[in-house]
């Protein structure tokens, strides 16, 4: 499923991004018009709302799917095994706030870096060659500052899907909930985490060691002199293809494992704070017995 979202999403911005870039050149060649410079402008223009939109589509997939593998990490401690169905009954009613929520991160993100950008430009442009080195000053204390705050908040607010998806709590409550159940664990949570993306890091390297020694190999066999013939040009277009289906599975096996490790977090904060395994527990017995009782993740159910 991760592979087809993630797949389905980047073939999409692919090809919204190059059609748009195809048109915008060729208006741009073949205008009669005396007024290139407009025409580029709302060429670039258009060009980055559509890396926007691409952009706003990858954001809405991956809360998706967090989602759905946060319903099927929770679901399997209770020893269920989900039908793709299932699993998307289970988060109908969730998927708005959960876009909501990725909305809103992006969408500070965002703001953040714009905002910057325009200090550092504005800086640069009344100061000149001082205002070079006080922006290169400011960009090195605003990244190491970006970095701190970016490890503080990632964590507190690292659970906040599954309070979303589990509780299904309001955005606002889900962030009191994430932030309450990370304030005695702060520094494990933070550790698992950053262990977890060192591990998806050199392996997402590693993987791309191949390619990147076959490429270079398969080029001086078949065009030793560089003249860049046909076969060179197919190598070059079958290595970018490969490259391209490489980076989609490794990035959907890394979002996989990103969301279940942050549902594992959470199901483990509940099970040291509330007890949240005899609940567990209650409910598989009570099945078994052929009682049904509410939702054990819940949080009206009794502790």
């Amino acid at each position: 499923m991760a592979l087809l979202l993630q797949g389905s999403v980047t073939l999409l911005s692919l090809v919204l991004t190059g059609y748009l870039t195809y048109w915008v050149q060729t208006r741009v060649d073949f205008s009669n018009s005396g007024n290139l410079d407009a025409i580029r402008s709302g060429g670039i223009l258009l060009i980055v709302l559509g890396a926007l939109a691409a952009a706003l589509l990858s954001t809405v997939t991956g809360a998706v799917l967090q989602g759905v593998i946060v319903i099927e990490v929770s679901r399997a401690t209770l020893g269920e095994k989900q039908t793709v169905g299932q699993l998307f009954r289970r988060f109908r009613g969730r998927i708005g706030a959960l876009i909501g929520w990725a909305a809103i991160i992006s969408g500070i993100v965002v703001g953040v870096i714009v905002i910057l950008g325009a200090l550092i430009a504005l800086i640069v442009a009344f100061l000149g060659v001082g205002g070079v080195l006080l922006a290169l000053l400011l960009g090195f204390l605003a990244f190491a500052a970006g970095v701190v705050l970016y490890l503080w908040l990632g964590t507190k607010l690292s659970l906040v899907p599954s309070a979303i998806v589990l509780e299904r709590l309001r955005i606002r409550e889900a962030v009191a909930r994430s932030w309450s159940l990370t304030s005695f664990a702060f520094w494990r949570v933070l550790g698992i985490e950053l262990l977890v993306a060192v591990i998806l890091y050199f392996t997402a390297q590693i993987a791309s060691i191949p390619l990147s020694f076959a490429t270079p190999l398969l080029l001086g066999l078949t065009d030793p002199n560089g003249q860049a013939g046909p076969t060179a040009i197919a190598i070059g277009i079958g290595v970018g293809i490969l490259g391209l289906a490489l980076s989609v599975v490794v990035g959907s096996i890394s979002a996989v494992v990103k969301a279940a490790t942050d549902a594992l977090i959470y199901l483990d904060l509940r099970i040291r704070t509330e007890g949240l395994d005899l609940e567990l527990a209650r409910f598989v017995e009570a099945r078994q017995g052929g009682e049904e009782l509410p939702d054990p993740f819940l949080p009206s159910a009794p502790a």
